[in-house]
Parts: C-alpha cells; sequence; structure tokens
C-alpha cells in the first residue's frame, strides 16, 4: 500500500524492538543494532504495521514474524594433546576441513 508518497509510516513493535531491532519508519527496512547471540535468547517474535503517518490508521494488517538465532561456535579452539599435524588436499571442500578438525581424522 506504499505509494512512496512520504504518507506511510512503519513501526515495529515486540520483543526487542527498538532496542535489539529498528525499523526504519520511511522504507520498512528493519537492522540490527548489535550482534545477536544465541546463548543471550534464542527467538524474537516481532510485529511490524504500516500506518497512515496522518490517520495512524493501519494501511493493511501487521505483519507478525520470528527471528531465530542461530548459534555458531564462539569459542576458541581447545587442543588438549598436541602437537598436531594434518595434510590438507588441495582445493579440499570446508565439509572434509571441519571433519578432519572435529574429529581429527587425519
Amino acid at each position: 500500500m506504499d505509494r512512496n508518497d512520504g504518507r506511510t509510516k512503519y513501526i515495529l513493535r515486540g520483543e526487542g524492538a527498538g532496542s535489539v531491532f529498528v525499523i526504519d519508519e520511511k522504507t520498512g527496512n528493519i537492522h540490527v543494532t548489535k550482534p545477536l547471540d544465541r546463548e543471550e535468547k534464542d527467538e524474537y517474535r516481532l510485529i511490524a504495521t504500516a500506518t497512515d503517518r496522518q490517520t495512524e490508521r493501519p494501511l493493511e494488517p501487521s505483519s507478525q514474524f520470528i527471528i531465530r538465532v542461530q548459534d555458531i561456535n564462539d569459542n576458541p579452539p581447545v587442543f588438549d594433546e598436541g602437537p598436531y599435524s594434518a595434510t590438507v588436499p588441495e582445493m579440499a571442500n570446508i565439509a572434509w576441513l571441519l571433519q578432519l578438525l572435529h574429529y581429527g581424522c587425519y
């Protein structure tokens, strides 16, 4: 319903709205303000609404969505024994390298 005439205002509500997530009220683009940590919070439930800037009435039904934070291994590797040695073939794919590191298959 946005005609790009400046009359549409986008509003964001829900967990983390205005602090973790901000919305550009003119474009509706949502941005994250800080890195997300799954150990801190694994999902956020948000509601975005497009309203008429003058009347504050919704222009269409609100959109509800869930942002699920994926876990990454953000801990440094720890090697209990060593030294380790490995041979990596040229052009090895990443899955093979990860298996090598994870299982110590060398």
